[in-house]
């Protein structure tokens, strides 16, 4: 899955999730993917900043809560429409990560240590899940270490 920043031919600016970016681009040349403001179906992809993580979260208002009532145009929060396949998708991903955590253990940044000591028969063989960086990844990979990444979830937001 994708997030794409977009914008339309009148400036205004939304976000969507695509499959992959040959979706996005099928997508807008079918002319499906319209501003939610206007309509309009002449969209592009805006710029957009990397997300990055924080040592502190920020808060975040649920998108089913009142907007604070203020004087002035009011901003509009992004919206997406969604195929009903996307939506199983999205299910079915969010059905798997849950097993997984429920069905494992969580072993943090442990992760390559006790992998490895499961691989080489130092300790028992169980389910864990945890963190790797990508070069730990790469160098439990070259060793044959199986493992696999958990699916990200795309926002709940959306």
């Amino acid at each position: 899955m994708i997030r794409y920043a977009l914008v339309c031919e009148r400036g205004h600016d939304f976000e969507s999730w695509f499959q992959d970016s040959a979706a996005y681009d099928k997508q807008v040349k079918r002319q499906l993917v319209t501003c939610p403001q206007c309509g309009s179906a002449k969209v592009e992809k805006a710029i957009m900043a990397p997300s990055l993580s924080t040592a502190a979260k920020k808060e975040r208002t649920p998108i089913d809560a009142p907007a604070a009532v203020t004087e002035g145009p009011a901003t509009p929060a992004p919206v997406a429409m969604i195929s009903p396949q996307e939506q199983e998708f999205r299910t079915k991903l969010k059905e798997l990560r849950d097993h997984l955590v429920k069905n494992a253990d969580n072993v943090g940044a442990k992760f390559p240590e006790e992998a490895r000591k499961m691989h080489y028969g130092e300790i028992e063989h169980r389910s864990i899940y945890g963190v790797a960086s990508p070069e730990e990844a790469k160098e439990l990979s070259e060793e044959g270490v199986e493992f696999h990444p958990l699916p990200p979830l795309p926002d709940e937001r959306n």
